[in-house]
């Protein structure tokens, strides 16, 4: 089948969208390829085609498990062959899945850059025949990107293995600066570049200075209850004090953030999808594959950090392609904020040096000691103890992470996990001189299958249930296993974790990199003056968003800058704009925002357009009539 029949057969479209088809082309025939696609452009069309043409595996980097679940669950659906390996799954069930991609039982293999750099990844790897490559969200390779990663760096170490297989690298934002250096990156041998339009003609960006951001807020909400929306929030406890403020408000909402369980943010996202909640308040860890077309507006209560992340938050409105509105409210303060927020993450380099230092002493590690060894830290008792406020350390950490010396994780709740260290005859030579300790090591090896190649998650409250043994006992059992150098412990906790990937140095040895630390500084700084710059802005929002993108367009005709620039046109003009505008309802109050001149002129245009019947007035709202 060719590229249209298999299009046609597994998603039912008889044509490509724009630039699809050449990407397509290009990739079936073996092009390295950079796609430069905007959000909801549907980039993975671009390599589940080609993917299923050329003979071999198809691996799909892919940033989050989210994001991977959604596409797999998808491709299983269109009836094709299609897996996941995450770090929710089992050693045994990772194993069959690699080996399922060896002997090609599978067409698509997603794969987090983390997992790459496993020894276990890497010899399958070398089996396997693929015959795509896929590096999606590809901006995460640069560190001049919004998300940077540094496991994304890590990926052109796979070309050594599969040095004939072509490369797709895809994302819907990335300046010039960060499509050289995924191109760099990468490797990519004579990349054809396919870059769309990253204008969104249904979408208006607004930004309105307001005296109360949540007071407009809830006046927006309370005016469009029937629609979907999403409310963006830069920390969990702005996210959890708007959730009470609207709920006190009788405005449907939930939250969604990372401190979140697995299945409270399960249930939070069904709610929202299936619309029992209409509006989602979040951190920007939501919206990354999230795919729900009717999404008619987003607030911003607080402005991202740089126009890459507000350009892709923006983005989740309006993919079915009707009219919606992006909307940023600003008080006096906002940009100050935003200032002190560029300096507080980049504290003094010797600050940075003295908290690495300050980490190891808090955790009595010796020089010489600690690498690749993870440890729990409660960072509020670090910071009490040396006298820091959390801010510094957290940003310091990231910096640490960035400059390769550590790795940080946030997660909230780490399970217990345990693996054996020894094999079965050592191990039951040593049961016949310790029988006490035969039935957990013989419940343990008979429960968890690969305990003795990899950790396995326990639980303890089980484990005591079946022996009939108090929790103490269980934990002297485990400690004395692991004294007798029989097994290894991660006790559970819920704190971060810090693993170390180098051993503690001498004090004088820890250096910050000037690329780490002074030229990212020197980038965060271009980023924060282009977000002031867009703000402050006069012009056209869309061609002052899509001007940093490197592309040129025409002025939408519907953001805030546009509509204001007409606001001394004649009343004709008016009439029209309006009946445009209220494609979406809009109250009085919106409409006087948006239309910032003599409040009579704008009544008295209503009242002309509700007499001609072309618009009605229902529950306070203004829209076209049906």
């Amino acid at each position: 089948m060719n590229a249209n029949e298999i299009l046609q057969k597994y998603w039912g479209h008889s044509s490509f969208r724009p630039l699809q088809e050449e990407i397509v082309r290009d990739v079936i025939n073996g092009q390295d390829c950079l796609a430069l696609l905007p959000t909801g452009g549907g980039k993975s069309i671009c390599f589940q085609v080609p993917g299923i043409i050329r003979e071999g595996i198809t691996i799909v980097i892919s940033p989050l498990i989210a994001l991977m679940q959604d596409q797999v669950q998808s491709l299983k659906k269109n009836g094709l062959k299609a897996t996941a390996i995450t770090s929710v799954m089992s050693y045994r069930e990772i194993d069959v899945a690699l080996d399922n991609a060896v002997f090609q039982g599978i067409d698509f293999l997603y794969v987090s850059p983390e997992r790459l750099q496993t020894a276990l990844f890497i010899e399958r790897l070398k089996k396997m025949k693929v015959g795509l490559l896929v590096v999606d969200e590809a901006h995460c390779i640069s560190e001049w990107g919004h998300d940077f990663r540094p496991s994304y760096t890590k990926i052109k170490e796979l070309k050594q293995y599969i040095p004939n297989t072509p490369i797709i690298a895809l994302t819907a934002t990335a300046t010039e600066k960060v499509r050289i250096d995924i191109i760099h990156q990468l490797q990519l041998k004579k990349p054809r570049i396919h870059e769309a339009s990253f204008e969104r003609t249904n979408v208006s960006y607004e930004i309105y200075p307001v005296e109360n951001k949540i007071n407009s807020i809830i006046h927006f909400c309370q005016s469009h209850q029937e629609l979907t929306g999403i409310i963006y929030c830069n920390t969990r406890k702005n996210v959890k004090e708007l959730m009470a403020t609207l709920l006190s408000k009788e405005i449907s909402c939930t939250i969604y953030h990372g401190g979140l369980q697995h299945n409270e943010r399960k249930i939070a996202l069904d709610e929202w999808m299936n619309g029992s909640k209409k509006i989602m308040i979040a951190t920007n860890a939501f919206g990354m594959g999230i795919d729900k077309p009717d999404v008619r507006f987003v607030l911003h209560r607080d402005f991202p950090e740089n126009l890459e992340a507000y350009f892709q938050e923006a983005g989740r409105v309006g993919r079915d392609g009707k009219f919606s509105r992006a909307i940023s409210y600003m008080e006096n303060q906002d940009i100050e904020q935003l200032v002190n927020s560029f300096h507080l993450k980049f504290p003094a380099p010797n600050i940075v040096t003295n908290i690495y230092k300050a980490i190891y002493s808090f955790l009595k590690i010796a020089i010489g000691s600690g690498k690749d060894e993870t440890y729990p830290i409660d960072l509020l008792r670090f910071c009490k103890t040396y006298h820091y406020d959390l801010i510094t350390v957290y940003n310091s950490l990231k910096l640490l992470e960035l400059n390769d010396n550590l790795s940080f994780s946030e997660a909230f709740f780490k399970p217990t996990n345990v693996k054996f260290t020894i094999g079965n005859l050592e191990l039951y030579n040593f049961q016949l001189q310790h029988d006490k300790f035969i039935p957990l090591i013989t419940l343990l090896s008979r429960n968890h299958t690969g305990i003795f190649d990899a950790f396995k998650v326990i639980n303890e409250a089980k484990i005591c249930g079946s022996l009939k043994i108090t929790n103490k006992e269980l934990s002297n059992q485990i400690n004395a296993l692991e004294k007798y150098g029989i097994l290894e412990i991660n006790w559970q906790t819920s704190l971060p974790t810090l693993t170390f990937l180098h051993e503690r140095l001498p004090d004088d040895y820890v250096k910050l990199s000037f690329a780490i630390y002074g030229e990212r500084k020197e980038n965060a700084l271009i980023k924060l003056e282009a977000i002031k710059k867009f703000i402050r802005s006069e012009n056209c929002r869309s061609i002052e968003l899509l001007s940093y993108f490197g592309q040129k367009i025409n002025a939408c005709g519907h953001c805030d800058n546009c509509l204001k620039s007409k606001s001394s046109q004649d009343d004709h003009d008016l009439y029209n704009e309006l009946l445009i505008i209220l494609v979406a309802p809009k109250s009085f109050l919106e409409l006087r925002t948006l239309f910032p001149f003599d409040n009579e002129k704008l009544k008295l245009t209503l009242r002309i357009l509700q007499h001609e019947e072309k618009i009605t007035l229902k529950q306070s709202l203004f829209s076209l009539k049906e």
